[in-house]
This record gives C-alpha cells, sequence and structure tokens, in this order.
C-alpha cells in the first residue's frame, strides 16, 4: 500500500470521526483519542516518520477537541460544566498557539489538554447518572484531578522528556509487564473500591447524545431564538473568532504553502466571521433556515467562497493558494456552521436552567 494513501486515509480518518461526537460524545472521542495514539504507529509501520508529526498532531488534536467543545454546547445540561470546560478549553487553545509560535514544547505542559479527558468524564457520568445532581465544586474537584493527576505527568511524558509507551516496551523488559501489573491494578480498585460507592444510576446506558430541548430542537426555532437574542458582534461572535481564529492560526503554522502572518490569519478569520455573524443574523430575521446539516454547511462553504473571491478581487491580490484556501474555507466553514446550531442551544439551556441549579 502507497505510504500516501496510507497518510490521508489517516488524516481523513481523524477529520471525519470528529463529526459523529455531537451525536455520538462518548464513543467517538474514544475512538478520536484511540487513533490519536496510534497514527503515529500506523505511519512508521509503513516507513514513514514524518519530521513535521508533532505539529500535525497538535493540529489534528484541536479539530477533533473544536468539534467536542461545540457538542458541550449541543449536549451538556450543566451549565457549571459548560462554564469549566470553556475555560480548560481555550486555555489548552492558547498554549498550543504559543507552542506553534515558539516552539517550546514546556508550553503544552503550561498548558496541558485537560479539556479532553474532562469532556470524557462529563460524557461517562451522563452516561449513567443526571449531570444536574451535581454542583460546580464536583465539576471543578474533577477538572482539578484531571489537570493535577492525569494531564501534567502525561503531558511531561510525551512534549518534556519525549517518551513513548511502544518503545519502552520494545526496549525495556520490565516495562511491560510493570504496565500491565498498573492497569490490573487499576481495574480491580475502580471494580472493587469506586464502583461499590457509586451512587445508585439514574438510567441504564446511555451513549448517544440527549434529545434537545423541545422547543429549540427544529432549525427554524433556534433562528428564531438567534433573531431574538443575538446581535452582530456579541460575545458569541467574540468566542466564535477566538475558537476559528485561534486553530485556523495553528493550521497556518502547519500547512505548508501558507504565506501569511498568524496575525493576518486570525484578523482575516475575524473579518469574515464577523460578515458570516451578520448574513446569519440577516437570514435568521428571514426565517430561512436547513434541518439538514449538509445543506447548511453546503450553503455557508459556498457563501465564503464567494465572499473571499470577491475580497481577493477587491484588494487585487490574484495570489491565492487554491488548496490552503479551500482547506481554511473548509475549516471555517463547517466550525461556523456547527457553532450557529449548537450555541443557541447552549443559550436557550442557560436562559431557562434555574438560578442555583448548579451551585
Amino acid at each position: 500500500m502507497s505510504v500516501d494513501v496510507v497518510f490521508w486515509g489517516v488524516v481523513l480518518a481523524r477529520f471525519a470521526l470528529p463529526l459523529l461526537i455531537p451525536r455520538y460524545p462518548l464513543p467517538a472521542i474514544v475512538c478520536c483519542l484511540v487513533l490519536d495514539g496510534v497514527d503515529q504507529t500506523i505511519f512508521q509501520a509503513f516507513g514513514f516518520d514524518p519530521p513535521f508529526y508533532q505539529s500535525y498532531d497538535k493540529a489534528m488534536d484541536v479539530f477533533y477537541l473544536s468539534v467536542a467543545y461545540l457538542a458541550s454546547l449541543r449536549n451538556w445540561t450543566s451549565q457549571a460544566a459548560v462554564g469549566i470546560s470553556r475555560f480548560l478549553f481555550f486555555f489548552r487553545q492558547v498554549g498550543v498557539v504559543a507552542f506553534e509560535l515558539s516552539g517550546a514544547r514546556f508550553l503544552l505542559l503550561l498548558f496541558p489538554n485537560t479539556f479532553e479527558y474532562f469532556f470524557i468524564a462529563y460524557e461517562a457520568i451522563r452516561s449513567r447518572w443526571n449531570p444536574a445532581r451535581f454542583g460546580f465544586a464536583f465539576w471543578a474537584f474533577l477538572a482539578g484531578a484531571i489537570w493535577v493527576v492525569v494531564k501534567l505527568p502525561q503531558e511531561y511524558w510525551i512534549h518534556i522528556a519525549q517518551l513513548d509507551v511502544t518503545d519502552l516496551i520494545a526496549d525495556t523488559s520490565w516495562f511491560g509487564p510493570l504496565l500491565a501489573v498498573a492497569v490490573l491494578g487499576l481495574i480491580v480498585v475502580v471494580l472493587f473500591v469506586v464502583r461499590p460507592r457509586l451512587p445508585q444510576p439514574d438510567w441504564t446506558w446511555k451513549l448517544s447524545a440527549d434529545p434537545l430541548p423541545t422547543a429549540i430542537d427544529e432549525a427554524h426555532e433556534r433562528a428564531a431564538f438567534q433573531a431574538a437574542h443575538r446581535k452582530v458582534f456579541d460575545l458569541a461572535a467574540v468566542e466564535k473568532i477566538f475558537l476559528i481564529g485561534l486553530i485556523s492560526v495553528i493550521y497556518g503554522n502547519v500547512l505548508p504553502g501558507v504565506r501569511a502572518s498568524s496575525l493576518q490569519i486570525f484578523v482575516s478569520i475575524a473579518f469574515f466571521a464577523v460578515i458570516n455573524s451578520a448574513i446569519g443574523l440577516w437570514s435568521a430575521r428571514r426565517g430561512r433556515s436547513w434541518d439538514s446539516a449538509a445543506i447548511s454547511f453546503a450553503v455557508v462553504f459556498a457563501t465564503n467562497i464567494v465572499l473571499v473571491t470577491v475580497a481577493d478581487l477587491l484588494l487585487r491580490r490574484g495570489d491565492l493558494a487554491l488548496v490552503d484556501t479551500l482547506f481554511f474555507v473548509f475549516l471555517f466553514s463547517i466550525l461556523t456552521m456547527l457553532y450557529d446550531r449548537y450555541r443557541p442551544i447552549h443559550d436557550y439551556r442557560a436562559t431557562h436552567t434555574p438560578k442555583g441549579a448548579d451551585a
């Protein structure tokens, strides 16, 4: 099998799998995590060891974590958990951007990817218990425990010590058995110490996302909510700018054909985000909406292609790199489409959550 086929097959899988997270949060993100862990091994098995793997890996990570964050806006009923996840997500994104601009590995330790495991923990809890029964203190303690106990050692292992589990098992005779004993010990602790102390489950296993609130589960209802509560430039627009702007800066530092500076990329994304917000609000106020995510994406993608082309003609540059431009328009459009579909659901829940419910 061609190395190129393997590489692009893995890249395609790392783009496609995250799109399942909004509907199947726990199984989909676990699959993304597993693929993230084995993709380098797959490359090496076919004799391909890309020197740009570190940047490529971070770029793939931020895409599926961005979709996971947007899924939390769609699905999570605990406003406290959403607030904590928002901080953890953007904190990590800032760290990855700083790493891409400086190349300093210690920044990935200072800005650990706590969000990913917090997302998994929330969804694991939701699969058996109602998240509404847990308050802010519980979710904050959970996030802190993941940060200190899990992520700091892991980030040090990967990015500072630069150790690899596969290599250690192959090179060190005692490491494999020790790891197996540690995993077995963890299973025993979970089964015989943690499990008996867990509260009675609220329901049987739920691996798919919960139904949306009936008052906003259709596209025309979300459009009406946006028309009534959104402005062209508001806090939601600012969040969208930083969400898509930071990930675009990261990809801009990975893709070899990009000539724009990080600041130029971010400012361009901010400009198009505001224009998209204006178009989306105009459309919502006229009651235009699409229930199909595929149709919504096609409309947003086509609109942004036109906007980029017109902007290039007005600026009289004429030097658009076709592949890179299409990639950034694709990235921008899919995240914009998901954000505009899911943010109203979060805002609706926030305005209808009784005060003190997440205390």
